[in-house]
């Protein structure tokens, strides 16, 4: 079984993960996580941050010659911006009281060490009267999103593991604001690469340009917007993930790592919602048979899970991202200390940070696939993985 943690905060010193129990044997690079990572810097709509910040990724361990050992992998994300913030974010006692000033898409923006103005639709207030802190700057500094980068380098490991079984997974933008794709392209060979060219990772170019014109009036108003992110599994065997218990289901624990990403507020597979509106002969997926390719799907509207197991079509997985809550014409919110009425703080931020988030959701769709790839073929070793699955394809192509 494998795992993973991850430690740091926004502007400390750097992001750091840990993955246990990947099998030795497997090639790894930080060449083949840095490319995930500089997807997540980029996307129409990033704020000034990802211009300091190089996310240049380390292995510092479990890893020798290129291959896995078998023992823990540590992934280190050193934060350039630190440089400002030393005396803000010092783990020593008696320090922080400098404030710190950021260029902020040419706004000048003074930020004390101490932040007393939770940030509406942000964990500022829910997580001080949490964990009792009356500096919200000791919750936000964790709660932002700036995590999502150690958890990119994560899924990009994973995403060696999936390689390494001809499993593919790569996303799309279906909705930013008010602009939404009608259809995505059916052609997913066309779908990704539209996708992967767009400023705004749209699976295509038209609907990629209303969306670029939807963030240019929002930023012009200081607003923010959120979106629609489709996330897409190709050659995922049947059998992953299991029916037997909650905490094993596959399309449980992708809902569960989709929403762990901030600012997402709902995850839907296949169908999703509209399902609920239709009768079943619209949805239920009649199963054919052809003799030397096995069974399949006439139609894909479960979005290739059922029963919590995967059943060999492609995975779909959509989620909806709420707006950043960080804006620069902040609301209204109430100051915890004097419980007088003021604005809310403003820390640099995104106007639309989903391009990037359907980095993140590849991440962690590539985590629980691998994960339960290696629960249902696991070994020691990369090549002890591959006899299992070997024999197990074989096994259900002969059922």
């Amino acid at each position: 079984m494998i795992r993973f943690l991850t430690a740091g905060e926004s502007h400390g010193p750097a992001l750091t993960a840990i993955i246990e129990g990947l099998p030795a044997g497997l090639p790894l690079t930080a060449a083949a996580i840095q490319a995930d990572l500089d997807r997540r810097r980029q996307g129409y709509g990033r704020g000034g941050r990802m211009q300091i910040e190089g996310d240049q990724v380390a292995i510092l361990s479990g890893v020798r010659h290129g291959s896995t050992l078998g023992s823990p992998v540590t992934l280190q994300i050193l934060n350039r911006d630190w440089e400002r913030w030393q005396e803000v974010m010092a783990v020593a006692p008696g320090m922080g009281s400098a404030a710190v000033t950021i260029d902020q898409d040419e706004r000048i923006s003074s930020l004390k060490a101490n932040v007393t103005a939770p940030r509406p639709g942000h964990a500022d207030l829910a997580g001080a009267l949490k964990y009792q802190q009356s500096d919200i700057r000791n919750i936000l500094e964790r709660a932002s999103a700036r995590e999502t980068a150690a958890r990119v380098s994560v899924g990009a490991v994973a995403r060696r593991i999936l390689q390494e079984f001809e499993i593919e997974v790569f996303s799309g933008v279906l909705q930013i604001g008010t602009v939404r794709l009608a259809e995505p392209p059916e052609d997913m060979v066309r779908y990704r690469e539209e996708a992967r060219n767009s400023p705004v990772a749209a699976p295509d170019s038209e609907v990629s340009r209303l969306m670029t014109a939807e963030i240019d009036r929002a930023k012009s108003a200081g607003d923010s917007l959120g979106g629609v992110i489709e996330v897409i599994a190709r050659g995922v065997p049947p059998g992953l993930g299991s029916h037997v218990h909650w905490e094993r289901r596959l399309d449980s624990r992708l809902a569960g790592a989709l929403m762990s990403i901030p600012a997402i507020k709902g995850v839907s597979v296949g169908l999703g919602f509209q399902a609920a509106g239709l009768p079943g002969s619209q949805v239920h997926d009649e199963i054919g048979y052809a003799p030397g390719q096995g069974y399949s799907r006439r139609t894909n509207h479960a979005g290739g899970i059922e029963g919590g197991i995967s059943n060999g079509e492609m995975i779909r997985v959509s989620l909806a991202m709420k707006p950043i809550p960080t804006l620069y014409r902040p609301l209204r919110t109430v100051d915890i200390v004097s419980k007088e009425p003021v604005q809310a703080s403003v820390e640099r931020s995104d106007t639309c940070a989903v391009p990037a988030a359907a980095v993140v959701a590849e991440a962690m769709v590539c985590w629980v696939l691998a994960e339960a790839l290696t629960e249902k073929c696991g070994g020691d070793h990369l090549e002890e993985m591959r006899a299992h699955y070997r024999d197990y394809l074989a096994a259900i192509r002969s059922f």
